[in-house]
């Protein structure tokens, strides 16, 4: 029998696992990569009596996987919050899906083990931007406002750690960032004890925060929803994602489509549907071959040049009020 353990490489993703394993700590073969490698099932090869546990990546963009994995023999839980579409009936697979936009795979994990590791949950909703969510939980575990804030930072530091087009993008390798996130039993824990990793996180976020600061919204965007283009380069495709969230944040009426140039002239897309209207990310993404996510934010992998401008015209269309 063997344990493979798959899983997104941003803070959701992490944050779950962490859980998982700090509650049944074990060998595991993992599976993952940036946060936009979403079919990741297609690089497990599983037998009879094979356990595999899936996180925070689509059962729809997995389903074919999933079934050959089934098939196979193997055990699966797949815990996880983006669009799902029909989920196999199987007594070899459990199926915990949510896509409520008020939910995290880190979050469904933290219910599946009874707040065990709260704190840890915390930190994966803050890092998928669903701060209300994060600070409801957070008042059961009695910290301090300066604590409360630095398990924010975390989470936003994770998340933003897992964005790039490759692994050499990253600070950190997810399974690597994994490995060291797992030792703690607390976030709080990981920030004090790993001083060094957590400074290297925060100097690049504010970094790479600061160059995109000066990018302005692209002729056509209004007061609704609003479309800004990142060069292409490592520090812009790091910080697509977090930027998007920022942004929300600062204009919760706005939705936002951050666009990050390609070598190929394609573009790599973040969507984000306004903080106050939770919904239509998705659909709009999922409307493009390499779309997916979730109802307040999504993504398109690769957005060639001949399809920016319907892109943008679907885009305002479904976000101007």
């Amino acid at each position: 029998m063997n344990f493979v353990d798959v899983f997104n490489g941003d803070a959701d993703g992490l944050c779950a696992l962490t859980q998982l394993r700090l509650d049944e700590p074990r060998e595991a073969k993992l599976v993952t990569g940036v946060k936009r490698d979403i079919d990741l099932l297609e690089q497990v090869d599983a037998q009879l009596g094979d356990r595999i546990t899936v996180l925070d990546v689509s059962l729809d963009k997995n389903r074919d996987a999933l079934l050959r994995i089934l098939a196979a023999g193997a055990e699966v839980l797949y815990v996880d919050h983006h669009f799902a579409g029909d989920i196999p009936q199987n007594d070899r697979l459990t199926a915990i899906i949510n896509e409520a936009p008020d939910v995290c795979t880190s979050l469904l994990v933290n219910g599946r083990l009874k707040n065990r590791f709260a704190a840890w949950a915390v930190v994966g909703a803050f890092g998928d931007n669903l701060n209300k969510s994060a600070e409801t939980l957070a008042k059961g575990l009695s910290l301090s406002t300066a604590q409360l804030r630095l398990l924010e930072d975390l989470g936003t530091y994770l998340n933003y750690n897992g964005y790039g087009e490759r692994v050499d993008d990253l600070h950190f390798a997810p399974d690597a960032l994994f490995r060291l996130l797992s030792r703690h039993r607390d976030p709080l824990a990981f920030i004090a004890d790993e001083p060094a990793h957590f400074q290297q996180l925060a100097d690049g976020y504010a970094t790479d925060m600061g160059k995109a600061a000066s990018t302005r919204p692209q002729p056509g965007s209004t007061d609704d929803a609003a479309i800004l283009i990142l060069p292409n380069e490592a520090w812009a495709r790091r910080v697509s994602g977090v930027y998007s969230n920022e942004l929300t944040n600062l204009h919760p009426d706005r939705a936002h489509a951050v666009l990050t140039e390609k070598a190929d002239g394609a573009y790599l897309v973040s969507v984000r549907a306004p903080l106050n209207r939770k919904k239509g990310a998705d659909e709009l993404c999922r409307s493009f071959p390499t779309g997916g996510g979730r109802a307040a934010a999504a993504g398109i992998n690769n957005l060639p040049a001949d399809q920016l401008d319907e892109f943008a015209k679907q885009f305002y269309r479904r976000f101007s009020r």
